[in-house]
């Protein structure tokens, strides 16, 4: 049983957004200190992309560990409540993120993704963007 009225929860789901989130602020930052210059939700790519570097040919997602289920994630629970639903909506959820991180990579694009809890510790985001830029400026360069 769901520990809030429908009402309740109708008015915390809708309250979830999908785009400008905490952690995806907190990347687009991070960007910017680091002098990088980027792209937001291009429609025109497969997925919408969270931030698109078109420079460097890159395409980052920031994910909630909620809601695409990141694996070993303490945040990445299925609801008791209406379980079957939550089950086939994430399961969806991650068929969609697949199709779209393969289809960038077939028309070219590099794929980073960055989850919600690795965006809490700066240092931490640091690395994880270092790592992901790091591997198209090597690229680059050579």
């Amino acid at each position: 049983m769901d520990k809030l009225s429908s009402e309740q929860r109708s008015l915390n789901m809708a309250a979830v957004k999908g785009k400008n989130t905490t952690p995806e602020i907190r990347v687009r930052r991070m960007l910017h200190k680091m002098g990088y210059r980027f792209r937001l939700h291009r429609k025109d790519l497969p997925g919408k992309p969270d931030i698109v570097l078109p420079r460097y040919h890159l395409c980052i997602f920031v994910h909630g560990c909620f809601w695409h289920q990141h694996p070993g994630c303490k945040r990445a629970t299925i609801p008791e409540f209406n379980h079957e639903f939550w089950v086939t909506k994430f399961q969806g959820t991650m068929e969609r993120d697949e199709r779209a991180e393969k289809e960038l990579r077939r028309q070219g694009w590099r794929v980073c993704v960055i989850w919600e809890c690795e965006t809490k510790k700066e240092e931490l985001l640091n690395r994880i963007i270092r790592e992901c830029i790091g591997s198209i400026t090597s690229l680059c360069a050579g």
